[in-house]
């Protein structure tokens, strides 16, 4: 078969056989949150170029390299997004939302877009769920956001997970260890790749972050933001690390973990697994971003949150062996023999899921054995076979598809449907 064109290259088709797990995860996570007071939305696939020129920053690696950005035919430029917390924000300010009570608490399943290299659990198209707290300062909403995403993977039966926490302090305390930053790497520019060498003036802190093996070691032993904090952020981070000792969530400090924007403030957050000696993160985007909402227009405004892949969660899960239910089987297959019977059967059916029962019937107007053949294939827990002997006694024999034992069930309008209930349903 000559297909005109597959797939884009870093997409994928979620086929039913896959899509229940994801519909398991989603419907686990958008419960979890709401149990913490989140809240939907839902924003556009694409915004405006310039939201997420200030919003991600024109600096990073997204902007620069990965996002889809094109013209559309007014001349504006657009781009699909890349992650989901700067439409949440621009969303919450434009709708005027911070006028309501505060916190304001968002959730999100949003689909993504980064141009770069397709790998196991990395798409060119990716579904992203994330919460976004707005208007809340306090530690306690660091310590909130943590124990939100520490028992959303509990509840999901993810083991094995790290929670490795830094602050990352605020733009006073962060001059200095900006400065002390540079001192050290331009001492050792010279084993720096080149993207980290153009970092050294505008940004040096994402060169600890940076992938590169001989950058990664460079930056071993640079100075540790932590250790420059200023009395207001030493008293945050002190407080955060208390709610989460009261709450027995364990955790490790990681003073390399750090954002490379500037209005990232305080705390910062990663869930890492370790796996076959490889370390890699389930949950990277945690942290508070105080800056954020004055950045894109907004006024002045604490936020934190966290985002997680679902498609790096799903692989996660299958690689820790994570039950994830089937779909519940249909309950009734109802074959019939003749036309008479055909549409006594589409009768029957409509009943049956007006009462939330799962029914199926014949719509392609096979045989009798091929309809068993289907009602067999599909896992049907009983079936049905309605004749002219049934329509003429009003009763009908029921087939357990499992054990073979059979039953009478009437067909009369007004108890077919309670019988069902009654005798059948699970």
């Amino acid at each position: 078969m000559d297909l005109l064109t597959k797939a884009v290259r870093g997409t994928q088709d979620i086929l039913p056989r896959d899509s229940y797990k994801r519909r398991f995860v989603e419907d686990i996570m958008l419960k979890e949150a709401s149990l913490y007071g989140f809240k939907e939305i839902r924003t556009p696939v694409f915004e405006h170029t310039e939201l997420f020129d200030r919003g991600v920053g024109d600096g990073t690696d997204i902007v620069q390299k990965e996002m889809y950005t094109f013209n559309d035919r007014g001349g504006r430029s657009l781009t699909l997004k890349p992650e989901g917390t700067v439409s949440a924000a621009r969303a919450m300010l434009e709708h005027g939302l911070f006028n309501d009570a505060l916190p304001i608490k968002l959730t999100y399943i949003t689909p993504c877009y980064r141009y770069e290299k397709p790998q196991a659990g990395r798409y060119r198209e990716f579904y992203q769920f994330g919460v976004e707290m707005f208007g809340a300062g306090a530690p306690a909403a660091d310590a909130e956001i943590i124990c939100l995403a520490k028992t959303l993977f509990d509840r999901l039966g993810i083991s094995n997970l790290t929670l490795e926490i830094n602050s990352i302090g605020c733009p006073v305390c962060r001059k200095n260890y900006q400065a002390a930053l540079k001192k050290y790497f331009y001492e050792r520019k010279d084993n720096l790749c080149k993207t980290c060498v153009d970092r050294l003036e505008r940004n040096p802190m994402r060169i600890v972050d940076c992938k590169n093996p001989e950058c990664q070691s460079v930056a071993q032993n640079a100075p540790d933001i932590i250790d420059f904090l200023c009395d207001d952020c030493r008293a945050h981070f002190d407080a955060v690390q208390r709610y989460l000792d009261n709450s027995k969530i364990e955790y490790k400090i990681n003073p390399k973990i750090v954002r490379g924007l500037d209005y990232y403030t305080k705390t910062v957050f990663e869930f890492v697994s370790q796996a076959d000696s490889q370390r890699s993160l389930v949950c990277g985007g945690g942290g508070r971003y105080d800056g954020l909402i004055e950045e894109i227009g907004g006024p002045s405004m604490p936020a934190v949150g966290f985002g997680v892949g679902v498609e790096r969660l799903l692989l996660l899960m299958e690689s820790q062996k994570v039950n994830i239910p089937e779909p519940k089987p249909c309950d009734l297959f109802i074959a019939a023999i003749g036309k008479e019977a055909g549409f006594k059967a589409f009768e029957l059916a409509k009943k049956l899921r007006k009462a939330s029962v799962y029914a199926e019937l014949d719509v392609a107007e096979r045989g009798l054995k091929a309809q068993l053949k289907y009602a067999s294939k599909i896992n049907a827990r009983f079936c049905l076979v309605l004749g002219e002997s049934e329509l003429a006694s009003g009763q009908a024999e029921v087939k357990n598809m499992t054990t073979g034992e059979k039953f009478n069930l009437g067909l009369n309008d007004e108890v077919f449907v309670q019988d069902w209930l009654k005798n059948f349903a699970q």
